[in-house]
């Protein structure tokens, strides 16, 4: 087995990533699908606001404004966590850099387009309800621009010092800060602001996903050791030449998937944030799923009548409400269930059956109705997940009629246009072939003591790509680039080649700080915005 080489010479790397452009053909390439891709988005956008009457301007400077900060957060995203599926294939000599960026770029596109929209709901569920259902008021606003300003800036700063720090645990972080904020802006606790057990959910993900990376890259290399007895996997790349053809070919492969997996996940973190810009600027247009068709109404007006039946069966016969939607916020915010929380849900779901069957579809609903349809059945569909945890013993039969019905709901509320996956993939593209070498420096070279061989590098993409596919599966979000970097540290480990201590430090230091720091500052961003919007 050959012995570890020692890093590249610091003259050999710079001439390498001088090599920064997209070239020629690359730059054609990427400029003909980002003037496609703007075509479309515009054409779209146009084509639903078209439906929209209002009398002021406003709104649209307000939705022009939170796109582009949105969208900034997904170009910093790209350059910020992309870079880490490009520098395996860098430092192999697999792919020229500007190559590698651009082929990373494409699939981070792919990745974004074929999206499910899962993890982009499964991180606004962490927001504060009430918060969520005044969105399109100033403190839903203050929420928004705070929530991507943190985010943003918090990148920013990780990245200018190179650390490959995580816009999952950035963005977590952002959300729990405001959340804080706004109960401690309304002389509540300031717990009970959050919800703990959603946030523990995502958290496990982040907090496992790293030591599936480190120790499944570390056995993954022991089994390429045992099972592939080419000298060439093990050795350190010779001077500037490709490695063989079948371990180019697995590295691009790898780096492939890399970016494919992180478009699909890691892309959809500002899709939710941007559909709450939409619903809370233009309501009409974006409060309801218009796609749903007059015959998936009228099987929802069955469903409806059968889901009210089931809930008879649990309500007690003395209960009397004033106001439905209060209750329903109530226990959605604080999970404390009362004899009264099952008759306002049989009363909510009445009240949308029948407001729906009414005009027939989604999209004939009055513009001034809009809004108010879907916070009824974004209540209703929380209130339904979190009946079985909080309130009465459901039946399993019931289970499955309130499941069928959510699915309806979250149809209705939980969609993500196509044009807004075509604008996130852009901006991650196009923050793929801007700003990547900094993080590329970090993974490339700072993590281990040694150069990355073929089998490292291969070894640490492929558990990085198996890992986040596995968590969009589940809807989780995960860091692309905390399992990559742990992956590559476990293959340095399983090597025996010896890690770089000081880099390992800054990168857990990063990972320490990151959710305090991003909660601190959207916390007090979020404060300093409620004051303008008052």
């Amino acid at each position: 087995m050959a012995t570890p080489a020692t890093l590249p010479s610091s003259s050999l790397l710079d001439e390498k990533l001088k090599k920064s452009s997209p070239g020629k053909i690359g730059g054609i390439l990427f400029g003909v699908l980002l003037l496609a891709g703007l075509g479309y988005i515009i054409s779209q956008l146009w084509g639903d606001l078209s439906i929209v009457h209002s009398g002021s301007i406003f709104p649209y400077i307000l939705l022009g404004v939170a796109l582009l900060i949105a969208l900034g957060f997904e170009f910093v995203n790209g350059f910020h966590d992309t870079a880490n599926a490009v520098a395996t294939v860098i430092y192999t000599h697999s792919l020229e850099p500007h190559i590698a960026v651009v082929w990373s770029g494409l699939w981070n596109f792919v990745g974004v387009l074929t999206s499910s929209g899962a993890v982009a709901y499964s991180v606004i569920t962490l927001l504060p309800v009430e918060l969520i259902l005044k969105v399109s008021k100033g403190s839903g606003f203050a929420m928004v621009f705070a929530l991507l300003a943190a985010a943003i800036i918090w990148n920013l700063a990780t990245w200018w010092r190179g650390l490959p720090a995580s816009s999952s645990h950035t963005m977590i972080g952002s959300i729990i800060g405001v959340g804080i904020t706004n109960q401690l802006l309304h002389g509540k606790s300031g717990v009970s602001g959050v919800d703990w057990e959603q946030v523990t959910k995502v958290f496990k993900a982040l907090l496992l996903s790293p030591v599936v990376g480190f120790i499944g890259a570390a056995l993954l290399f022991g089994l390429f050791k045992l099972l592939l007895r080419d000298p060439r996997l093990y050795e350190a790349p010779k001077g500037t030449e490709p490695p063989p053809f079948y371990i180019r070919a697995l590295l691009v492969l790898t780096c492939t998937g890399v970016s494919f997996a992180h478009g699909s996940n890691d892309g959809q973190k500002g899709m939710g944030l941007i559909m709450l810009i939409l619903v809370g600027t233009v309501p009409t247009a974006y409060a309801l799923n218009h796609a749903v068709t007059a015959s998936q109404v009228q099987t929802f007006s069955a469903v409806s009548q059968e889901v009210s039946g089931s809930l008879g069966n649990y309500i007690d016969k003395n209960a009397v409400i004033a106001d439905e939607g209060a209750e329903l916020e109530d226990f959605v915010s604080d999970h404390q269930w009362k004899p009264t929380t099952m008759l306002a849900l049989r009363q909510t779901v009445n009240d949308i059956e029948n407001e729906v069957t009414r005009y027939g579809a989604l999209a004939k609903v009055p513009s001034e109705m809009q809004a108010n349809v879907r916070n009824q059945m974004y209540l209703v569909s929380e209130t339904m997940r979190l009946v079985p945890k909080f309130g009465p013993k459901i039946s399993d039969q019931d289970k499955k009629v309130f499941a069928n019905y959510r699915a309806f709901l979250d149809r209705s509320t939980k969609f993500i246009p196509t044009w807004v996956k075509v604008a996130v993939a852009l901006s991650l593209g196009l923050g793929t072939m801007v700003g990547w070498k900094r993080i590329v420096v970090t993974v490339g070279e700072k993590i281990g003591k040694t150069h990355l061989t073929y089998a490292q590098g291969a070894s640490a993409e492929l558990m990085a790509m198996a890992t986040i596919l596995a968590a969009d599966n589940y809807g989780m979000p995960v860091s692309t680039t905390h399992v990559l970097s742990s992956g590559i540290a476990g293959t340095m480990a399983a090597n025996k080649s010896g890690l770089q201590v000081s880099t390992i430090r800054d990168i857990a230091l990063a990972w320490v700080f990151t959710l305090p720091a991003a909660a601190i500052l959207s916390g007090v961003l979020y404060w300093l915005f409620n004051l303008v919007a008052k």
